[in-house]
């Protein structure tokens, strides 16, 4: 059998005054019909190439399977007065993610089962979802592509129903504010998928009128948002290789205009929590290998 060959298509593209020539950008339209049917080329030939190890590739995918303990449970952390984990089954390919209330002999809630999700598609991911501080509502992202774009929905855990909204098109990265209404996220540039911008969406309003609170600019940047341990700041932080940028505000204030808590400067990295009234800060500055200050709020 003979290998398939990809069709020449030569493009140019041009980047820092430089021009290079990519023969098979074509390729990256994942609905184009010739790109399906090259790739289904490609694993038929595959197919055909390693015939001779089928019956060994599934011996070891059984010997796997009973090496690992398929119905297990992750190691329970307690929050706001409830106990999370998330559990697999055995036969079932994703996890439950679930709560007890204070105590590990309470009821168990099932947050979201990640298997019903996944009825009727091919790939799924739910990462861990983000429960408000009340411990009433629920976002979480979902993936059914493997592209890294999210679909963020919401369910109210008292009652167990959905809510209507939903955010398409995003990273799974996402805080809640304090006023338990108020969800912080982050979207991907479409092409380079590098985490750039930074939303905020308040519950019951549509998606498309979310506000944009920050945008990192420099294409060498990626950004990300969370809270803090203290749940007292929503913070934004901007990370390339060697150095940082945070921003904040009060998470009992989601409106209010991000600060800059250090500018960014080259070769200095850092990272920002906070605790009672000061902010805690691990850095670099005069520290190859890092060291830990603080600093009164």
């Amino acid at each position: 059998m003979k290998p398939p060959v990809a069709k020449v298509v030569p493009k140019q593209l041009e980047k820092h005054g430089i021009v290079r020539t990519d023969n098979y950008y074509w390729m990256r339209d994942r609905e184009n019909a010739e790109v399906i049917a090259y790739v289904k080329a490609e694993n038929k030939y595959m197919e055909a190439m390693t015939a001779k190890s089928k019956d060994l590739r599934e011996a070891l995918f059984k010997e796997f399977k009973r090496r690992i303990k398929q119905t297990d449970m992750s190691v329970p952390f307690k929050l706001d007065g409830y106990y999370y984990y998330s559990r697999t089954e055995e036969g079932k390919d994703y996890p439950i993610y679930c709560r007890k209330k204070g105590t590990l002999d309470a009821a168990e809630q099932v947050l979201i089962n990640v298997n019903r999700v996944a009825e009727g598609h091919k790939y799924c991911s739910v990462p861990p979802p983000a429960v408000t501080t009340s411990g009433r509502l629920m976002a979480y992202a979902v993936d059914t592509v493997g592209r890294r774009f999210y679909t963020l929905r919401f369910k109210n855990l008292s009652t167990g129903k959905e809510l209507k909204d939903f955010i398409p098109n995003v990273t799974s990265n996402m805080t809640w504010a304090e006023d338990g209404r108020t969800l912080f996220y982050t979207r991907q540039h479409p092409t380079t998928l590098r985490s750039y911008q930074v939303y905020r969406h308040v519950l019951g309003t549509d998606a498309s009128k979310d506000k944009l609170v920050f945008e990192e600019k420099d294409d060498t940047f990626t950004c990300g948002v969370f809270k803090t341990k203290s749940k007292k700041y929503i913070m934004v932080a901007s990370h390339q290789t060697v150095s940082a940028e945070y921003r904040y505000l009060e998470s009992a204030k989601p409106e209010a205009a991000l600060r800059v808590f250090l500018p960014r400067q080259r070769d200095h990295e850092y990272s920002v929590d906070h605790f009672e009234n000061e902010f805690y800060i691990r850095t670099n500055y005069k520290a190859k290998n890092f060291r830990l200050m603080k600093t009164p709020v």
